[in-house]
């Protein structure tokens, strides 16, 4: 199938008291277990910054590296985790194994990204730290593997260093393509640009991995212990626990890949950024794919309120 780049169309609307105020466009792409595509909206080949959910190719970097992760350890280095108690606890676990102090993150200082979390956290008074940040338990991992390797830890995050260098090389190596731009991520760590149709070709890859490899040890951990990966209160979460063998990462500015038990992955990205259209979209993409699963309905759902009331929703319409 080929696909002809276009103007991106409208992947969800927001309808309010029944009259659509608002449209997110964006583009999709839904690839076969050997990378044919079977469905594409807009234009998937165009290069994207996946954010976050370039978080599963580090964590199989830190691996290569030769830093040996497991189980939630291994999960966390994936993730774009709550803030909960339990997140922070096992991310100083980590730095603690591997001699490693707080302050070396450096993740900048933020509150939990869960809001109940964040509400919890303010409410005891607490204040901004590195280690709440939501990708520390990546940046301890990256500092576990320069600690292995004894490569610099003050410079680990430089697009030069040893460690970053590796990340491009697995980027390329899952996705099939060549990193079209490299930029800075929220936390600080190099971002390579790839298109969707690469992305999704990279989680299918991850899902395929030959047992024992790096690739398909991250998407173990991260399926076994989701909890770790984004938070009790989150739809990578839910999806991952309630239909078997899915591997799901979201990403900031409304990115998103998932690649299912069997290979079949999907990517998308909603250009103006909007998170409250993802799980509408997701929701509908996975249905479209087959899926069926009482989850879908929970994250689908995304009500308006007026007055604190119900008055409309979030809806896909593709």
């Amino acid at each position: 199938m080929s696909i002809t780049p276009a103007v991106p169309p409208v992947l969800a609307e927001v309808v309010r008291s029944g009259f659509t105020e608002g449209r997110h466009r964006g583009s999709l792409v839904v690839l076969a277990p050997d990378g044919e595509v079977e469905l594409a909206l807009g234009d998937p080949l165009t290069p994207v910054f996946p954010r976050s959910s370039s978080k599963p190719f580090q964590a199989v970097a830190v691996l290569r590296a030769g830093l040996d992760l497991t189980g939630e350890r291994l999960a966390l280095a994936a993730a774009s985790h709550s803030g909960e108690d339990f997140h922070l606890a096992l991310v100083r676990r980590m730095l603690t194994e591997h001699g490693i102090a707080v302050d070396e993150l450096r993740t900048p200082p933020d509150l939990p990204l869960d809001p109940v979390e964040a509400e919890s956290y303010l409410a005891a008074g607490r204040v901004r730290e590195r280690i709440t940040m939501n990708c520390s338990g990546k940046h301890a991992a990256m500092l576990a593997a320069c600690a292995t390797q004894g490569w610099d830890r003050a410079t680990y995050l430089d697009p030069a260093h040893p460690l970053q260098l590796l990340v491009g090389e697995v980027v390329e190596d899952l996705s099939g393509e060549r990193i079209a731009a490299t930029g800075t991520d929220g936390c600080g760590a190099p971002l390579m640009a790839i298109s969707l149709v690469g992305l999704a070709r990279a989680f299918s890859s991850l899902v395929r991995a030959e047992p024992g490899s790096a690739e398909r040890r991250v998407a173990d951990a991260m399926r076994e212990h989701p909890e770790y990966v984004a938070g009790t209160r989150r739809a990578d979460t839910w999806l991952m626990r309630e239909v078997p063998g899915t591997l799901a990462k979201m990403g900031a500015e409304a990115v998103q890949a998932v690649a299912l038990g069997d290979g079949r992955a999907l990517a998308f990205k909603i250009d103006d950024g909007g998170p409250r259209a993802l799980g509408p979209v997701l929701a509908q993409a996975l249905a479209l794919m087959g899926v069926d699963a009482p989850v879908l309905a929970r994250i689908g759902r995304s009500p308006l309120l007026g007055g604190g009331v119900e008055v409309g929703e979030i809806r896909a319409t593709f």
